[in-house]
């Protein structure tokens, strides 16, 4: 388990070096990355294995991390893709389609995605096959075939499949020999001694950051989706972490006095029927305590960008 934070010596930082502070949290995340680049090319390397497996909860940065790795992996000599899990969504069915407990889909179910065509596109993919990716249009819930995208390995080439349920057996039986990730915020932040800030607040900020930004989606249907969220992780996601390579920390000691300026206002308005009302309340008065960082400080390559924007990657 990572080393938890210091509440005093993150407000310390924001209040008096805020720039400086921002470039050492960048730099450590980015060693992380040429690290988790280096085993990978490596393995791939010893065992002659194309195909990586990213995973996480919601809300982890994945497709920024997996786009940086390419970026390292680059570097190395090593021709990388990355390829989300969500293009290989089934269109939404009445009949067929997993529903939960209370009747609704279950969209964190891996039974929404295509299992059969992702199994058969590893095993392609790794024999230097040409396969078609297909690609799933959330508005609609429904596949788009005009944005069908072509994909074929080369001898040395790898590709990333990224998503909630990369590590699931359900899609690595057949890949024993594949490099496993799991990517999640995993360090909490003290104070005294104590927890004053939990690690899955840090990912519930960045989604419903995300999510009011970029998505049109207000605090309230943000927060009513996360207690659905939570359960899906619990079944689906973390029972499979620990069979990971490598545990990926992408917390960023100074993320959250730069979600403050976001997330406060969302967190002052919540509505009185919000499932996990009280702990969800308890979040703003934590929040509080924290200074404030410039969003200027978040360089363009930063997996912070994927929640406030301005980044170089496509999400």
């Amino acid at each position: 388990m990572p080393f938890p934070y210091n509440f005093d010596a993150i407000n310390s930082r924001a209040a008096t070096d805020p720039i400086g502070f921002a470039q050492e949290c960048e730099a450590i995340f980015n060693r992380k990355v040429a690290e988790a680049a280096a085993m990978i090319a490596e393995h791939s390397v010893a065992l002659g294995n194309h195909v990586v497996f990213l995973s996480g909860p919601s809300g982890s940065g994945k497709t920024t991390t997996a786009q940086k790795i390419c970026d390292s992996l680059d570097k190395l000599g090593v021709r990388a893709h990355t390829l989300s899990l969500d293009k290989y969504f089934v269109t939404v069915d009445p009949e067929t389609s997993p529903r939960d407990a209370s009747g609704e889909y279950d969209f964190e179910s891996p039974y929404c995605l295509d299992l059969d065509l992702l199994n058969s596109h590893f095993s392609l993919l790794e024999q230097g096959e040409e396969v078609v990716i297909p690609h799933y249009n959330f508005t609609i819930q429904a596949r788009d075939p005009s944005m069908e995208t072509l994909l074929k390995l080369e001898r040395d080439e790898i590709v990333i499949f990224e998503g909630i349920h990369a590590l699931n057996d359900l899609l690595t039986h057949n890949q024993p020999h594949a490099y496993k990730l799991y990517i999640s915020a995993r360090s909490d932040i003290e104070h005294g001694g104590e927890i004053c800030f939990k690690r899955t607040w840090t990912r519930l900020l960045r989604r419903v950051v995300r999510d009011a930004l970029f998505r049109g989606m207000d605090v309230d249907k943000t927060l009513k989706m996360w207690a659905n969220v939570r359960i899906g992780e619990k079944c689906y996601i973390s029972p499979f972490k620990y069979k990971a390579d490598l545990l990926f920390d992408s917390s960023m000691e100074y993320e959250v006095p730069i979600m403050k300026q976001y997330a406060v206002k969302a967190f002052s308005e919540l509505p009185d029927d919000t499932e996990r009302l009280d702990e969800l309340r308890s979040l703003l008065p934590q929040l509080l305590w924290f200074e404030d960082i410039d969003t200027a400080a978040v360089p363009p390559d930063s997996i912070l960008r994927e929640f406030v924007g301005g980044g170089i990657y496509e999400h």
